[in-house]
């Protein structure tokens, strides 16, 4: 491999020779036959990487390493809300996903045949998805608990002929059922799966056996129990998977990922963004029903020969000192989190982070939102470790921004995601299409093609590929991330919202994340979301919700005036008046998903007095009454 030792030598060469950088970082996998072409680019903005190239994604996770360290750790399933803890080697994980395997051919799926798991975060949803890897079938995974409407639409669109699910799932020591949920699903979908395999975790007493249909995971292992099932060489364009996100229309939009380019960008950013290698152990917080957790509990970490820890159960539960502890126990190498989960840990006693011995971890990855200047501060100040945040999207599958400490061992700059990755030609743009210059806002942008790994196209639907992602401008054809953006005389960058995070206030167009980024200047103020609400005269004010850290500074009506006039001040110090939120609600936690993300579009439809929308993601419903009490008062 060619030695570049700073992070710019590293990015241009990425840019200015990609046929020879990719030859490189390919070799980081194993491949049955070798690629002929490393970019196919033909049919803009459509781009196939490792054209003719044979490889599986489950054989580079676990056989590779089951042949030569059987013995290593590879699963660790930890779950504080049924008290389990097992950890698989990689020869057992590997005979647990043949066995997988083997019940989804007895089952009748075949190559290319769509699975759907719909699980809760068990070791038996790892063995689910790579065991469709393992026999060439695409996987779907939806969140577990996911809303029987959204999820007969995911059905109807994958077409699957298998569903894996189990009984329930567990949150905070409640279980959540999944089966009626479920069975209404296919009550709702037109495209019904012959079969239903069930992982009973004997959570639910009655959960209602569709003769004919539904089948036992346990029964059916037992009959599988020795069985040997080979891998399927897929060609590197073949499809692995589809992840559904959220679409601004009815129809759901599903991420279609590849095989090789996506091994091929999980392996190298192992190596060059998150320092992880085999043998050690890499902790990421996430849900399998989101990206991270396909590339950074899954497949990533396996891929690289590293052990990853699947952990079913809350920061909190039993005490918020359990994450650490877990890094001390299974010393955890490398962590990947969510700003939500720091901002979480903000409001409980320090101590805990300080409880446990954590000189094994090197650094903390956080994503899927901005991380906040204050929360990075302080995470880093509790932690006395690296905290680095990095950026990407469900489309990308990869980081587009992050420091690259494998490369080059870059300054950590507050609230900042670092630069573009390696493969990613990301500028930020004026709308008119024209480059920004360094200090400005604009959008940011990829020049394709696109690099190994991020979507191929939008499952069944290349038209909206393109008209989704490819016509932000006529001319230059760029990706669109739908983000603002702005890059600092060093070069690094900051996001800084949703293009539809944006509010007209009389004109004056305002990012909530700025605003949000003000209040949290508050020394009193844990946590807030800012939303855009309809008003009649102005377009939209901004309306703020804040977590306080001590309930008892709003205890009274005149303290919450006071620190709502106080809040006041500081956005307009920051950003001026004219970014002053029309109101402060104070309440003692925010809408989210069970992956950390804020229910923002719910906060505005709830502000505007509208039907907030599918909440069945939503992590504590009671965030949501004390929001409408709030409102009412």
């Amino acid at each position: 491999m060619t030695t570049l030792s700073t992070y710019k030598e590293f990015h241009q060469y990425s840019i200015e020779k990609p046929d020879q950088f990719w030859t490189e970082q390919a070799q980081l996998i194993d491949w049955k036959e070798p690629f002929t072409q490393v970019c196919d680019y033909s049919r803009p903005p459509f781009a196939k990487w490792f054209v003719g190239g044979k490889t599986n994604l489950c054989y580079n996770a676990v056989d590779r390493h089951a042949a030569k360290r059987p013995n290593d750790r590879a699963l660790i399933f930890v779950s504080t809300e049924t008290d389990e803890e097992t950890v698989y080697s990689f020869a057992e994980l590997q005979r647990e996903v043949e066995r997988m395997a083997a019940i989804y051919k007895s089952l009748g799926v075949k190559r290319g045949d769509r699975i759907l798991i719909y699980m809760p975060m068990i070791a038996q949803a790892c063995f689910a998805i790579l065991a469709s890897a393992r026999i060439g079938a695409i996987h779907s995974v939806v969140f577990g608990g996911f809303a029987s409407g959204s999820l007969a639409t995911r059905i109807d669109d994958a077409k699957p002929v298998l569903i894996v699910s189990s009984d329930a799932g567990m949150r905070g020591g409640k279980a959540v059922p999944y089966k009626h949920l479920l069975d209404e699903a296919i009550d709702l979908s037109e495209n019904k799966p012959a079969k239903v395999l069930m992982v009973d975790r004997g959570l639910v007493k009655e959960s209602n056996k569709v003769e004919g249909r539904d089948v036992d995971y346990a029964t059916l292992r037992a009959e599988h129990m020795d069985a040997q099932v080979p891998c399927e060489w897929m060609e590197s364009s073949e499809p692995s998977y589809i992840l559904y996100t959220s679409g601004t229309t009815g129809k759901p939009k599903g991420v279609q990922r590849d095989t090789g380019g996506y091994a091929v960008a999980l392996a190298s950013s192992m190596k060059h963004i998150y320092c992880g290698g085999e043998g050690e152990t890499y902790f990421s917080t996430s849900d399998i029903g989101w990206v991270v957790g396909h590339s950074y509990i899954i497949y990533g970490p396996l891929i690289a020969g590293m052990a990853t820890v699947m952990y079913e159960g809350t920061p909190l539960r039993p005490d918020p000192g359990i994450w650490w502890q877990i890094v001390e126990k299974y010393k955890v190498n490398v962590m990947f989190s969510a700003p939500t989960a720091a901002r979480v840990l903000k409001k409980q006693d320090p101590a805990y982070m300080h409880k446990y011995d954590l000189s094994s971890l090197k650094h903390i990855f956080m994503a899927g939102e901005p991380l906040d200047q204050t929360t990075h501060e302080w995470f880093m100040t509790e932690l006395k470790k690296p905290v680095i945040d990095n950026y990407w999207q469900t489309e990308t599958g990869w980081p587009m921004l992050a420091a690259l400490p494998g490369v080059e061992q870059t300054p950590i700059k507050l609230g900042s995601p670092g630069f573009p990755v390696y493969g990613y030609n990301l500028k930020i743009f004026r709308e008119d299409g024209s480059e920004c210059d360094a200090n400005e806002k604009g959008i940011a942008a990829v020049i394709p093609p696109l690099p190994p790994g991020c979507l191929s196209t939008v499952w069944g639907q290349d038209d909206r590929f393109v008209s989704t992602y490819f016509t932000l401008f006529k001319d230059p054809l760029v990706y669109s991330s739908f983000d603002w953006a702005i890059k600092d005389d060093d070069g690094y960058f900051t996001i800084l919202g949703r293009t539809d995070d944006v509010i007209n206030v009389a004109g004056h167009r305002l990012g909530t994340r700025e605003i949000e980024e003000a209040i949290q200047n508050h020394a009193a103020i844990a946590e807030v979301a800012v939303v855009g609400v309809e008003d009649k005269l102005k377009g939209q004010v901004p309306m703020a919700f804040a977590v306080v850290k001590d309930a008892s500074k709003v205890a009274t009506p005149e303290m919450v005036k006071a620190l709502e006039k106080e809040v006041f001040a500081k956005v307009d110090g920051i950003l001026g008046a004219i970014a002053r939120p029309a109101r402060v609600h104070f309440v003692t936690g925010l809408p989210k998903t069970r992956s950390g993300k804020m229910l923002r579009r719910s906060l505005q439809a709830l502000a505007e007095g509208r039907d907030p929308g599918d909440l069945t993601t939503i992590d504590d419903p009671s965030t949501l009454e004390q929001i409408q009490n709030a409102l009412k008062n």
